[in-house]
C-alpha cells in the first residue's frame, strides 16, 4: 500500500467519522424529539378521555375520581407505546445504516480530490529531485574518472596535459554553479506564485535592459536581433521580466546558425500584450513540443549538442505563469522558432522602437 493510497483511507475514515458523529448526533435528537411528542400525546389523551369521563352525567359516583380509579377505566397499553419508540429507533438505526454505507464512498471520492494536488506536487518534488541528482551526477562522475586517470598517470602527464585537465575541470565546475543558480532561480519563481511583488512598468525599459545582457553573445555568432517592439506599462515584477526575456534570447542565439537573425515583435490584444520570440534556428520536431517547458527537458540530439541542463524554459514558463500571462512556442524541425508570450497590461504608449 503506498503513501497515498494510505493517507487517502486514513482521510476517508476521519470524513466518515466526522459525518456519522453528526448524523448520530442529529438521530438522538430526533429519537428524543419525537418520543417526547408521543408521552405529550398519550398524556393529552389521557387527560382529554378524563375530562369527558368526569363530565359525564351517565356516569354514577363523584364527580372528581381518584387517578388510581381513572387509569382502573381507561385502559392504556404501555406496550404500544414502547413499540412505538422501538420502530422510530430502528428506523433511524437504518437511516445511519445507509448513510455509513452511501457517505464512505463519497468520503473515498473526496479524500481522494482533496490529495490529488498534493499528490501531483508530491510527484513533482520527486521527479525534480531525481532530475536533479540525475543531471548533478552526470559531470561529478565525469570530473572523478578524470581526475582518477590523471593521478594513476601522474608521472607520465605533460604540463600541456595537466593545464588541459584543469580546463577541463573548470569548465564542469562553471556548469554545475550555472545548474545551481537555475535550481535556485526555479524554486524562487515557484514560491512567488500568487506573492509577486509587482508595480508599473516599462516593456519598453525591459527589453533594453534584456539586450544589453545578450548582445555580446549574439555579436560573437553574428546574429542580428531585429527590434520592433511598441511600448507599454506592464504590472509586474521588472528584474523576473527582464530575466524572461534574456532566457528566451539566450535560448534563440544558441539555436541559431551564424550569420542568422532574430526578430523581436509586440501587439495589443484586448487588456494582453502579445510578445513574438522568433528565431531561424534548427527549430523543434513536433513530437518534442509539448515537453519543452518541463525540466531537464532535452529535444533531440541536435539541440542537445548545445551546452546546457533544461532548466531556462521551465524558468521562463514560471515567470509567465506567476504574472498571470501564458507562453507557447511554434516550430518544426530545421525551419526556427517562435515563442509567443501573452502578459497583461495597462497603458500603451505610442513611443516605438
Amino acid at each position: 500500500m503506498n503513501t497515498f493510497h494510505s493517507a487517502r483511507l486514513k482521510l476517508t475514515a476521519w470524513y466518515l467519522a466526522i459525518i456519522m458523529v453528526l448524523s448520530i448526533l442529529f438521530s438522538a435528537v430526533i429519537y428524543k424529539t419525537l418520543t417526547h411528542e408521543i408521552e405529550r400525546f398519550e398524556r393529552a389523551q389521557r387527560f382529554f378521555i378524563e375530562r369527558r369521563l368526569e363530565g359525564d352525567p351517565h356516569l354514577s359516583g363523584p364527580r372528581f375520581e381518584t387517578p388510581r380509579r381513572l387509569q382502573e377505566r381507561i385502559p392504556l397499553n404501555p406496550e404500544l407505546i414502547e413499540e412505538t419508540k422501538q420502530r422510530i429507533l430502528y428506523m433511524l438505526i437504518g437511516v445511519n445504516a445507509g448513510i455509513f454505507i452511501i457517505t464512505g464512498g463519497l468520503a473515498y471520492f473526496l479524500a481522494g480530490g482533496t490529495l490529488r494536488p498534493i499528490r501531483k506536487m508530491m510527484d513533482e518534488q520527486n521527479r525534480f529531485i531525481t532530475d536533479a541528482s540525475h543531471e548533478l551526477k552526470t559531470p561529478l562522475t565525469a570530473l572523478r574518472s578524470e581526475f582518477e586517470v590523471a593521478m594513476l598517470d601522474e608521472k607520465k602527464m605533460s604540463i600541456k596535459e595537466a593545464k588541459q585537465l584543469i580546463k577541463s575541470g573548470f569548465e564542469e565546475i562553471v556548469g554545475l554553479q550555472g545548474l545551481a543558480e537555475n535550481l535556485i532561480e526555479l524554486t524562487q519563481q515557484q514560491k512567488r506564485h500568487g506573492h509577486l511583488k509587482t508595480e508599473e512598468v516599462s516593456f519598453l525599459e525591459i527589453i533594453e535592459a534584456a539586450l544589453k545582457k545578450v548582445i555580446p553573445l549574439a555579436k560573437q555568432k553574428h546574429i542580428t536581433i531585429n527590434n520592433d517592439v511598441d511600448d507599454y506599462i506592464l504590472e509586474g515584477e521588472n528584474q523576473s521580466l527582464v530575466e524572461l526575456f534574456v532566457i528566451l534570447l539566450d535560448n534563440a542565439i544558441k539555436y541559431s546558425p551564424q550569420h542568422s537573425g532574430i526578430k523581436l515583435s509586440s501587439k495589443k490584444t484586448d487588456h494582453h500584450i502579445q510578445i513574438e520570440v522568433l528565431d531561424t534556428g534548427i527549430g523543434i520536431d513536433e513530437e518534442d513540443l509539448p515537453h519543452i517547458f518541463d525540466r531537464f527537458y532535452r529535444a533531440d540530439k541536435s539541440r542537445s549538442k548545445i551546452s546546457g541542463y533544461g532548466l531556462g524554459l521551465s524558468i521562463a514558463k514560471e515567470i509567465v505563469e506567476s504574472h498571470k500571462g501564458s507562453i507557447s512556442a511554434q516550430s518544426k524541425s530545421n525551419k526556427g522558432t517562435r515563442f509567443i508570450i501573452q502578459l497583461p497590461v495597462g497603458h500603451s504608449k505610442t513611443s516605438h522602437f
